[in-house]
């Protein structure tokens, strides 16, 4: 059996910052959440890819925690890598910090937890590298990733059954 290649978090990290302007914001003045779910779903989709190096798709978006508001006129850097790894499957942690660009203060505004699958050229799932972390950070967010994993699986056979229940037709 072939040992599979292993790659540092590190291997996959993005930084992505953007400036938030009037026209990223919703009534309250602060970044519109969908804005940020599209920031974070193209950070992740690059951090799966530069692990992989195949196609991919997402599988979910686990979650997405808006902790804080980012504000008109303030930055927001994402920072995104892989996480953890099954056997095709990648989960991808990003952080969102925003920044004061007046006076410098930056804040954890938002974390997510996002799945994506490898994919050969034909659609089918391909394997994947293992992960392994190196910071503090990357290490506490490696340990977390079983139970997110369990979680997930559980959600999505909740899920299963619950579609399987729903009505496609239009209720007019």
């Amino acid at each position: 059996m072939e040992k599979r290649p292993t790659k540092f978090c590190k291997e996959s990290l993005v930084i992505k910052t953007s400036r938030v302007f009037p026209s990223d914001t919703n009534n309250h003045n602060t970044l519109f959440g969908g804005r940020l779910m599209t920031y974070i779903d193209d950070t992740a989709s690059i951090s799966a890819s530069r692990h992989c190096r195949t196609e991919i798709v997402t599988a979910s978006t686990d979650s997405v925690d808006f902790l804080k508001p980012i504000k008109n006129d303030h930055s927001v850097c994402l920072e995104s890598y892989v996480a953890s790894t099954g056997r095709s499957s990648m989960e991808i942690f990003v952080k969102i910090i925003a920044e004061n660009l007046k006076t410098g203060e930056r804040y954890l505004a938002a974390t997510s937890f996002l799945t994506f699958v490898a994919l050969d050229n034909n659609g089918k799932t391909v394997e994947v590298p293992l992960v392994e972390p190196e910071t503090e950070e990357q290490k506490r967010i490696h340990a977390g990733a079983e139970a997110r994993s369990i979680a997930r699986k559980i959600r999505l056979k909740e899920n299963q059954l619950l579609a399987e229940s729903l009505s496609t037709n239009i209720p007019w």
